[in-house]
Order: C-alpha cells, then structure tokens, then sequence
C-alpha cells in the first residue's frame, strides 16, 4: 500500500505508479464498482493547516479525519453547512472518514435543501492529477478568483480525475437552539405535500423527511427548524398552525432526541445491517410518490423533501429497471461485488455527457489509472 506524507510524495507516488492505483481515504465509503489496483490511501495526509475562525474559513489536508474537523469547529461555535453523512452503519465498514474523501464523493446530509451540497460549501482544492501533476484551484478564503471551476469539478468525481490532497471549506455559526415537528401516519403522497408546503413557507426549514416504517412501525414525518432560540419557537408554532390540515403534530424541542432523529435520517441507521442492496434515488419531490410505488422496495426513507429515496431492494435488482422513465438518477450504494460488477452502479449519462465525460477524465488521468472503472 502506497501512503504518501505529503504532497510531494503523493505526486511521486503517483507519477510512478505503473498500473492502476485504487485511491482510499478512511476506508469508509467503498461506493461504486470495485478497483482491482494498488492501494494508495491519503490518510496520512493529515492535519488541519489553517482556521480562521472569523472569516468562517478552514483548510485541512484530505486525510484529516472528519471528527478532528467537526471537533476544532464545535469549540469555537461552528459547523461544516452540508452536514456530512457517516456511510459506515449502512455499509458496514469501519475506519475513520475523512474530509477528503468527504469533499471526493460530495457527501451531503439533511441540511442540504437550506445550505447546498458539500460542492457549494468547498471553496479551494488541491491535488495531484493522473500524471502526479500538483494542482491548486480556489483559494483559501471565500472571495477568490478561480479561473475554471476545478473545485466544483473535483467534488464528486470520487478520485477519477485527481487525488485530493487538501481542502478548503466555508462555514456557518453553530445552532443555538433546534425543534422538530413531527406528523404520524401520512401517506407518502401527503407526507411529500406537507414537507412541500414546509419547505414553500417562510419559516426555513433545514430537515424534512419521511419514515414510512418510523420508530414504532408506523409513518412519520418531520421537519426541522434551526436558529436562535425564540426565532425557532416562533417558527415552529406558526409552521404547525400552517400543517393543522395534516393531522396531529408533536413539537419535538429536546435538543438531544432531535439530534438523534435527523443523524438516524442522515445515515439511513433504518437500513443498517438488514439484508439488501441500497439504491439512493434523486427524484422532483412531486415525483417521490410513484416512483416509490413502482419500486416495491423493502424499505423507503425519504429526505430532501422527498427528493432524496433510500431504497433498500432484494439482492441484485436493478432499481432502474422498475422505475422506468423519470427525471432524476439513481445509485447503488450497498450491493454485493458482483452485483456492483454487473450493474451501472452511478445512473448512466446520455451520450452527449458521456463523451464529455471521458474527454475530462482524458485530460486529468490520460494513463487511467485512478480508480479506473469505479464511476463506469
């Protein structure tokens, strides 16, 4: 296993490697097909470089561990906005995630619909491309000229086009005070309507999801609102008199069991260690109803406002196939080796894209050999 240090290793790391190279942060997310390739992990790259507190601004080497940089924040009263999913209960792993591979696979939770995707909150990279090329794009502040968006590009390409070696986020102020209402037993067509209705308001939502199998066995839906104190209670009572039409609703204001739902929400602790393949499906929200029907799935969680389908489906079912046409795109997150093998694991791109593409992925890895196949 290749673990550089530093950056320059990496590079000469890279620059060297005479086959293919199977790139590896924390270990936690082992998400697409599988890499036959040498290990080269980035965790050793570790160690926050700068935080400035004042400009709501951090830069951390890729391997920093998630935990070390959620912990540095808390202390001065800030968060990282997309709120990062924890992959390991759902996909059984362990290991320790990083925020690199946090910034490569564009992980964003609950709090996306309100503050964006991680890509949104990433504001400078670096890192070394196919031929151990160093590369530097963004900057280290929120105000920076960037020329061509490599920042947004490198978010989500999960190691493809280049290995990340440091990151650089913007951040927001910590929560003061956090309630969650809660409606049982809608139907998944009323539960998106009232999340829409929600979202629609004037009372910014951060969280709205779906449990058609909650706690208990039975449907819930919340919504979660964030911020001062007596702003939070304000909202939360007028949002409630707003979805009366929706049934009974319990205000949920106990900070510890609100942290509990929405982290069981954000990584789908529903689906953890139960048998079967896991789909994670990008829908309109006014679509999530009849896709979910056609699905036939296991199990479902809605998120994002119904934007966002879980689906836990039989071992080897292609959940594309059951869907038909709809305006979206679905992944495969947990399924066997040969299953991710034999099955598109990232929603097949037109051809247009496609080619587009494999022109970009040419140009930053012309030897293929970063995770090659992996997003294929």
């Amino acid at each position: 296993m290749l673990a550089p240090t530093n950056e320059p290793d990496l590079a000469e790391a890279i620059a060297g490697a005479q086959g293919p190279l199977k790139i590896v942060g924390g270990g936690t997310r082992p998400i697409g097909k599988p890499v036959d390739g040498q290990v080269l992990s980035t965790a050793n790259l570790s160690g926050i470089d700068l935080y400035e507190p004042g400009a709501l601004t951090i830069v951390a080497k890729a391997g920093t561990p998630l935990a070390e940089i959620e912990a540095a924040l808390a202390a001065e009263n800030q968060r990282l906005p997309f709120e990062p999913m924890d992959h390991r209960g759902l996909l059984g792993t362990d290991g320790v995630p990083t925020i690199g591979a946090v910034a490569a696979a564009n992980i964003s939770g609950s709090r996306r619909i309100q503050t964006g995707a991680c890509r949104d909150s990433l504001i400078g990279v670096r890192f070394v491309d196919g031929m151990g090329t160093a590369v530097k794009n963004g900057g280290r502040v929120m105000k920076n000229v960037t020329g061509y968006d490599l920042v947004k590009l490198m978010a989500g390409a999960y190691g493809t086009l280049g290995v990340l070696s440091e990151v650089s986020f913007k951040l927001l102020p910590g929560v003061e005070s956090t309630a969650t209402l809660l409606i049982p037993d809608l139907s998944v067509t009323d539960a998106v309507a009232a999340l829409s209705q929600g979202l629609g308001s004037p009372f910014e939502v951060s969280g709205a999801a779906h449990l058609p199998n909650g706690p208990e066995g039975h449907p819930l839906t919340m919504l979660r609102l964030e911020g001062f104190e007596n702003s939070v209670a304000y909202r939360a009572q007028q949002l409630m008199a707003e979805l009366a039409g929706f049934g009974a609703i319990e205000l949920e204001t106990d900070a510890q069991a609100g942290a509990a739902r929405w982290k069981a929400i954000r990584d789908v602790q529903a689906f953890a260690g139960l048998d079967g393949d896991v789909w994670r499906i990008s829908v309109k929200p006014s679509d999530a109803p009849p896709v979910v029907d056609s699905l036939g799935a296991d199990q479902v969680l809605l998120d994002w406002g119904g934007g966002l389908i879980w689906a836990l489906m039989p071992g080897g079912t292609d959940a594309r196939a059951r869907m038909g046409d709809f305006a979206g795109h679905a992944t495969l997150v947990r399924a066997s080796d040969t299953t991710r093998t034999a099955l598109p694991v990232f929603h097949p791109e037109p051809a247009a894209i496609a080619a587009l593409s494999d022109g970009i992925r040419q140009r930053f890895d012309p030897r293929g050999i970063l995770n090659p196949g992996l997003m294929g």
